[in-house]
């Protein structure tokens, strides 16, 4: 368990960057496990939707690339209703949203195909699912390295308190190519196990896979469940609202006891 000068530092980091990179959440042999359960899902669905955004193949990002992704991956295999419950995770997002409550949006799994892993123009998650309190975050569950080369994820530090900026109309939703060029982000540069989180203002994006090998990881969305969504944006993913630490103050079985 993560202790508490520990999780005050995550939390410090994040108000202040946007974002922090939390080192071995997950040992090597559990990172492992997960991307093996990862890909024999991604095998099992056998989808050929690629979800690769126009926006990259238009800036030639992702001309010739691909992604392989599957939501709600709670939903397919045991293994990751386990992972998004663990305190390990829990306890850093209930630090970093300074509440003891977290709730689940929802999760994504990720696999960028070696040499032609698809590339995230740089983008805030708050044009997808706006909240009230702006409290809903990410965290990017590492269950293989991802090296530069591999198109790890790249942040602009400190960009969440510009607060909401316009993206592209919907169907694109990026940012300005000129102003927010992803080579000059911040590389995230992570290990099998790590587990990146940051706010849903922090402006990211990923670049390319060009390594021999896959990049796996898992995306879970979350937000305090005392902070509601301003739009019906996005809320059809299965398990929304699920509370993975605490409680739902908000429900009616939690205010009448």
């Amino acid at each position: 368990m993560v202790d508490d000068s520990q999780l005050a530092s995550y939390a410090k980091a994040y108000a202040e960057d946007g974002y922090v990179l939390v080192k071995g959440v997950l040992d090597k042999a559990e990172a492992k496990a997960y991307r093996e359960e990862s890909h024999a899902l991604i095998e099992r669905l056998n989808r050929d939707y690629d979800p690769t955004w126009e926006s990259a193949r238009q800036l030639g990002m992702g001309q010739n690339t691909e992604l392989k992704h599957c939501h709600d991956a709670q939903f397919y295999a045991a293994a990751f209703a386990r992972l998004i419950v663990d305190p390990r995770f829990t306890d850093v997002a209930a630090a970093v949203m300074g509440t003891p409550n977290v709730q689940l949006h929802h999760t994504k799994l990720f696999v960028k195909p070696p040499e032609k892993g698809s590339p995230f123009p740089m983008h805030q998650d708050y044009p997808f699912f706006p909240h009230t309190n702006d409290s809903m975050g990410a965290a990017i569950f590492h269950f293989d390295d991802a090296p530069l080369e591999k198109g790890c994820v790249r942040v602009v530090p400190g960009s969440h308190k510009q607060g909401p900026l316009q993206h592209a109309p919907e169907g694109s939703w990026h940012l300005p190519f000129s102003e927010w060029p992803l080579e000059k982000a911040v590389p995230c540069e992570a290990e099998a196990g790590d587990v990146l989180f940051f706010t849903y203002l922090t402006v990211h994006g990923s670049g390319i896979n060009a390594s021999s090998k896959a990049r796996t990881t898992l995306l879970v969305q979350y937000r305090d469940p005392a902070d509601p969504p301003t739009t019906d944006l996005h809320t059809g993913s299965l398990g929304q609202g699920m509370i993975l630490r605490g409680i739902d103050p908000t429900s009616r079985a939690a205010a009448t006891g």
